[in-house]
């Protein structure tokens, strides 16, 4: 076992983790935070996305032991209390999700791109949900929160 020290969603943790374990398996079954889920295991579908540190990440392919020390944003912590992120509100007024598998991941990954860029083109925005896969909405709605959710950043 390792010791690591994690901070997710502002709360510091020292946890004795399996070296092998993934990022994502201590966030759900350690801490259970089960709003990142485990798609294809294989980093290629962006349903497990946190935010480390400021960036993306797929958190089914990140070491556990990798990300001691770092700080980590779970789609549980992006509200502040009972209130919703702008991203959120935005993905929830436009109906951007719809089975809502993929939506954290899109959320995050969205929150990581209006950190760094208010006014995104479409080609910015496909290229900063690069690695989100939806099965279901075809994008549109997608493309439609992420739009929405930078006007209301910029405001």
């Amino acid at each position: 076992m390792e010791q690591i020290k994690l901070t997710v969603n502002g709360k510091e943790y020292e946890l004795q983790v399996r070296p092998w374990a993934t990022l994502l398996e201590v966030i759900r079954d350690d801490l259970g935070l089960t709003g990142a889920k485990e798609g294809c295991g294989e980093g290629e579908c962006g349903a497990c996305t946190v935010i480390m540190d400021g960036k993306a990440v797929n958190s089914c392919i990140v070491l556990a032991v990798e990300a001691n020390g770092r700080q980590i944003t779970t789609i549980e912590g992006l509200a502040e209390g009972d209130r919703l992120h702008p991203v959120q509100e935005a993905f929830l007024e436009m109906g951007g999700m719809q089975c809502g598998f993929c939506t954290p991941g899109m959320i995050l990954s969205t929150k990581v791109l209006l950190d760094g860029n208010k006014n995104p083109t479409d080609e910015e925005i496909r290229k900063g949900l690069e690695g989100n896969f939806c099965r279901c909405t075809g994008y549109t709605k997608i493309f439609e929160s992420v739009k929405a959710a930078a006007q209301k950043i910029r405001r």
